[in-house]
């Protein structure tokens, strides 16, 4: 495949991007983020070696936006091209468990699941369609971050409740599931033994969850039917009693009222009423932020020994994404609280967020490792083109 490909990892208010050669074993040529989108958007792009490349705004439109990224690229790239685009999609479904070539008849398909997922789906489907409109004939792959999980046993993807309401799609599905594919490869790299063996990874960011890997394979994860379940985030609530959503209705808060403080006002900014950043709780003399950060860690903990339980036993704990990396102080806390398994830290090798921050005498080893999603879906682009072109 000669050319490269450009990976866009869209959210509400920003796009991440990185560019692969796809003819030099996918080599990262530069990433970048376009922020602010809803108001006046930012893009800041580095090459590989870190230096910056362009910082500007950008108009308003979305799909100029895209135009704009997509002219910057090409003068990037210069004679070599773009070959296609690849996308993170949240929300697969049930049917959708691998990358797939788009088509007008699959984004029929992903649209019809936007009510599985109101809040993410737009912001992804809203890029596919502008660079489309701007460069129709550019081959584009949506990448799913639910396809990971579809390895997990019916028990740990049922609700209990009436079959006619499953069926029509209430499920546990499962997110971060490109975070997590990256990760397990990693693993096997890095610690073959460990990676055919019982398994936590901890994808701690603004949007964190845990997955329990048995060899490599998801068996079982603590987001479910959205992202919302699981995990204390930056500003969603993790696991809740649905009687509290019930008791919130019947005290006149209107659905979009739920929703709203579920998902922007709750977790870690909701608990300290100071910030959802994790960098400004530590660095607080707020006894609320002390709090959050408790709940954080305590929340962790708790879903570690659930996971624990359907793994039967625990070989590997594994941080990643942006406190899971560059938060020493987020996993000693967490590891703390796992020391019943026999769990030791070696201080130093932890502070220093080495690869390895397990002690010699711990019973599970811990280890660190950088996830890549853009480099997922350059991955999963470049294999889904390629099955199109055979």
């Amino acid at each position: 495949m000669k050319g490269s490909i450009l990976s866009l990892n869209a959210g509400s208010s920003s796009i991440k991007f990185a560019l692969f050669d796809a003819g030099d074993n996918l080599r990262p040529t530069l990433r970048g983020e376009i922020e602010n989108l809803n108001s006046e958007p930012h893009m800041v792009a580095r090459n590989a070696a870190g230096s910056l490349l362009v910082e500007k705004r950008l108009p308003t439109e979305s799909a100029l936006v895209l135009h704009t990224l997509l002219d910057f690229t090409d003068a990037h790239l210069g004679d070599q091209g773009l070959a296609a685009v690849g996308h993170r999609v949240v929300h697969g479904g049930a049917d959708h468990i691998a990358p797939e070539l788009i088509t007008p008849a699959l984004m029929t398909a992903l649209e019809a699941l936007t009510p599985l997922d109101p809040l993410h789906m737009p912001d992804n489907l809203a890029p596919i369609r502008a660079v489309a409109s701007v460069r129709p004939s550019l081959r584009q792959v949506a990448c799913f971050d639910t396809a990971f999980h579809h390895t997990m046993p019916a028990v740990a993807t049922r609700f209990a409740l009436p079959r006619s309401i499953c069926a029509g799609g209430v499920r546990r599905y499962g997110f971060h599931g490109l975070s997590y594919e990256y990760i397990a490869g990693r693993l096997a790299s890095q610690s073959p033994g460990l990676a055919c063996g019982r398994v936590i990874v901890a994808h701690l960011g603004s949007g964190a969850s845990l997955c329990a890997l048995r060899d490599g394979a998801s068996i079982d994860t603590t987001t479910g039917f959205s992202a919302l379940d699981g995990l204390v985030m930056a500003t969603r609530c993790g696991l809740l009693d649905p009687g509290v959503i019930l008791y919130l209705g019947r005290q006149g808060h209107s659905f979009s009222d739920i929703e709203d403080i579920l998902y922007r006002h709750s977790g870690l900014l909701g608990v300290s009423g100071l910030s959802g950043d994790v960098r400004v709780l530590l660095a607080s003399a707020d006894p609320h932020a002390r709090e959050a950060i408790d709940l954080f860690t305590y929340r962790i903990a708790c879903e570690c020994g659930a996971l624990i339980s359907a793994l039967g036993g625990l070989d590997g704990l594994v941080f990643t994404a942006g406190i899971g990396e560059h938060a020493p102080a987020i996993r000693e806390a967490v590891c703390v609280r796992l020391g019943w398994l026999g769990l030791r830290l070696d201080n130093a090798a932890n502070a220093a967020s080495e690869d390895r921050i397990s002690a010699p005498d711990s019973s599970v080893e811990v280890r660190v490792i950088a996830t890549n999603e853009e480099m997922m879906v350059a991955r999963h682009t470049q294999a889904a083109i390629s099955r199109s072109v055979t």
